[in-house]
């Protein structure tokens, strides 16, 4: 049965927004110089027949989402068609009720349906699933702010019973054996009801990035902008440093490890994080590289607080044990954590946390977020480079979920500029001061954007229905 607060959507205008990168940016064997952002608005209709629109935005990270050998415009390409044919399939989608229980019944129905076909009609290789939920991301979120919009609530105070008509057991299942129910059980149960204002931001060192002067090529920018690492720790006050690892060179893995680490020793940065880049097949060679970086740098080791997806994507496809891993450290899942199922599948072999993104839907980071916190592990908000207003939802999470330490948070490094025009209204959001993030200036109904205030001027929409 129903609620009186349900919505179906009547419609969806997409844009496009390209942004350059200021630096190059390194995804696993390929490097970054451009994105296109998807911006989508929706329409959705109430129950008593009021109106409201909401908006989601995801940049396409190809590199990310579809590593392959072929032609990176090639995949470009695709992942916009496939938006330009979701537009149409949501703006006609018949289901309704609660963002929540229309975006679970999208992706577990629309979703595969429509990625099946368009990999049928292409030749060569097929989309992957991620990419798919990538393309997806922006309506789904654009859906729950639409949601709020229309009832004139911050949707984050709309995940509770009193607006759900299906509780978490019609969502998620429990581990065999573990003494968990999600009978009567709502996400607003698993999400922080007094959200802090501020949280840690996490700055991203990639593989490609200057860290001493000898490594600068003479090709870098004089924007203004920070270009050494130490310049960015100074200027932001940052205490949380990710990064970015080869996975596939141990030697060079540990000298950037110590390399880094001993510049955060120098500058008061608190806390480090290794991302091994998908790269890495043996649990062996992170163990060895943990253990001499305990025995050589207990310092650097302690002030590492987490190891990130070394393992390859296809979780299923590559089901390693990586108990020894997740001994020495918290192991987070992160582009393998396409869902709840493939949570509960990481946790069985070994894995302690999860790294939502919005850009996997707010739906379904959502169910993976209560599924895991109902298990017993911990979470972290990834980005992927979030500029403009796919940041907010983004953030919105970190400040909700209550990961380990605040929020991954690195556009600013990339395409400062691309979210000028958002900077005014949300100050505190698109630059680090003290190393933290200031959410304070979201406001309002939906994901709180107050989109009205900000003064961007939109390209011709792609397609309209």
């Amino acid at each position: 049965m129903g609620m009186p607060t349900d919505i179906r959507c009547t419609g969806a205008t997409l844009y496009y927004l390209p942004v350059e990168t200021r630096m190059p940016l390194k995804f696993g064997i390929e490097t970054v110089t451009a994105v296109t952002c998807a911006r989508v608005m929706i329409s959705v209709e109430g129950a008593s027949g009021r109106r409201a629109t909401g908006w989601g935005e995801t940049p396409l990270s190809v590199t990310w989402v579809w590593p392959g050998s072929l032609p990176y415009e090639e995949r470009h390409l695709a992942m916009k068609h496939f938006c330009e044919l979701l537009a149409g399939v949501w703006s006609a989608f018949e289901g309704s009720g609660h963002p929540l229980e229309l975006g679970h019944e999208f992706i577990e129905g629309e979703l595969p349906i429509l990625l099946r076909k368009f990999n049928d009609e292409r030749e060569g290789e097929a989309m992957p699933w991620l990419a798919a939920l990538v393309c997806c991301s922006l309506f789904d979120i654009a859906v729950h702010d639409a949601y709020g919009n229309l009832h004139g609530q911050s949707v984050y105070e709309m995940y509770s019973a009193e607006f759900l008509s299906r509780d978490l057991s019609q969502f998620i299942e429990p581990a065999p054996h573990a003494e968990v129910s999600f009978a009567d059980r709502y996400p607003a149960d698993f999400l922080t009801s007094n959200p802090p204002s501020r949280i840690p931001a996490w700055h991203l060192v990639g593989g490609l990035d200057p860290v001493s002067e000898d490594e600068l090529t003479g090709e870098e920018p004089e924007d203004g902008y920070p270009v050494l690492l130490e310049d960015w720790i100074v200027r932001d006050g940052l205490k949380c440093l990710k990064i970015k690892l080869r996975g596939n060179d141990a030697a060079w893995d540990y000298a950037r490890t110590v390399k880094i680490g001993a510049l955060a020793v120098k500058h008061g940065v608190d806390w480090l994080t290794a991302d091994f880049n998908c790269t890495v097949t043996d649990p062996t060679y992170v163990d060895e590289i943990l253990d001499r970086l305990c025995h050589d740098h207990p310092r650097l080791y302690g002030m590492l607080l987490y190891v990130e997806q070394p393992f390859p994507y296809e979780l299923e496809e590559n089901r390693i044990d990586v108990h020894s891993v997740s001994a020495r450290k918290p192991l987070f899942l992160d582009e393998s954590a396409h869902d709840w199922k493939l949570v509960r599948l990481g946790r069985e072999l070994g894995w302690t946390g999860v790294a939502l993104k919005t850009c996997k839907t707010q739906t379904g980071a959502l169910l993976s977020c209560c599924w895991a916190k109902a298990h017993g592990m911990t979470l972290m908000v990834q980005d992927l480079t979030n500029p403009m207003l796919a940041q907010v939802p983004h953030v919105l999470l970190g400040a909700r979920a209550g990961t380990i330490m605040g929020v991954e948070t690195n556009a600013m490094q990339f395409y400062p500029e691309a979210s000028a025009a958002e900077e005014q209204v949300h100050p505190g959001l698109y630059r680090r001061r003290k190393g933290v993030l200031d959410l304070s200036s979201i406001k309002g109904s939906g994901f709180g954007y107050r989109l009205h205030e900000i003064e961007r001027v939109l390209p011709a929409p792609v397609v309209s229905y």
